[in-house]
């Protein structure tokens, strides 16, 4: 046997899950599941049902990791086409078509199970209606116009609510707040994003920048109001009692630091500024959902 060309199969086995790892998108996932165990925590009062959080943050991984999966069964060919994207497993066939479908219908399946198990049929019934629309929804509209982003930013918004909808068992309005500060921070995330992968978006058709997808003032000045909106939001679940006040001020002078790098970006409408406001995007939700817990356990 050539050893040069013998490659162990436990080198074929691990070269599998990695790219079963990589359709899942770890990061994205997670942070999927953090918010819906944010969402759990704020809405169980401190009734913590431990194993429910655990298998409730777990399902909304899986059903996370399945739908980016479907995302990228959709869109393998034009993965093909954009440099960010042309090394995932599907583009590169590291894992096929059929497979990457039946791993997704698995890891969804689980993860909808458990939520039956350890949540409500209501958070079932959410999860099921976030995954059809970043999947089959908000996919194909990323090549149609910016209508994607507001379509996106619908089950981007919803593990908050789907947390706090297995903790309580109901749609309250104190629900539809943490799903609100979520649903507009999709914006400005969303834009910074296209704005900085401009290039490879439009080799594959996508527009999702605002009012003519122009990286300019227009954009920028969209991309402010939004972040705007972020500092009255972050103040609301104070107000309604969710939360206390140092949550109140942590979330204001995040919205203020987030608000002022829309600034540079008015101001110099390039790439770099657009870069720092996606970091600063990234920065925010994680702090602000961290500092309501803290404020409220």
């Amino acid at each position: 046997m050539n050893q040069a060309s013998y490659i162990s199969p436990g080198f074929v086995v691990i070269g599998r899950l990695k790219a079963y790892y990589e359709l899942l998108k770890f990061r994205l996932s997670f942070l999927v599941a953090f918010s819906c165990g944010f969402g759990y925590l704020l809405g169980a009062r401190g009734a913590v049902d431990w194993a429910t959080l655990g298998f409730l943050s777990l399902g909304g991984f899986l059903i996370s990791g399945g739908s980016i999966t479907i995302n990228q069964v959709i869109e393998k060919d034009l993965d093909r086409l954009m440099k960010r994207t042309m090394g995932r497993p599907l583009p590169t066939n590291r894992v096929g078509v059929g497979e990457a479908i039946v791993f997704a219908a698995m890891v969804i399946a689980i993860g909808l199970g458990l939520i039956l198990v350890y949540a409500n049929p209501l958070t079932v019934v959410l999860s099921v209606v976030s995954m059809v629309l970043y999947s089959f929804v908000y996919t194909p509209l990323k090549r149609v116009g910016p209508i994607a982003v507001f379509v996106g930013a619908i089950p981007g918004a919803l593990p908050p609510l789907l947390g706090w909808v297995a903790a309580t068992g109901a749609i309250t309005h104190e629900a539809l707040i943490i799903f609100g500060i979520q649903f507009i921070w999709q914006f400005p995330h969303f834009w910074a994003i296209a704005w900085v992968a401009d290039e490879d978006y439009k080799k594959a058709g996508f527009k999702l920048l605002p009012f003519g997808g122009k990286k300019d003032f227009t954009t920028a000045v969209n991309i402010m109001i939004y972040t705007l909106f972020l500092l009255p939001l972050g103040l609301l679940p104070a107000y309604f009692g969710i939360t206390g006040i140092n949550s109140a001020v942590v979330a204001t002078i995040c919205g203020v630091l987030f608000l002022s790098q829309t600034f540079i970006l008015i101001r110099d409408c390039t790439r770099e500024a657009a870069l720092k406001l996606m970091f600063a995007s990234f920065i925010y939700l994680p702090v602000v959902q961290i500092a309501f817990l803290l404020d409220k356990l």
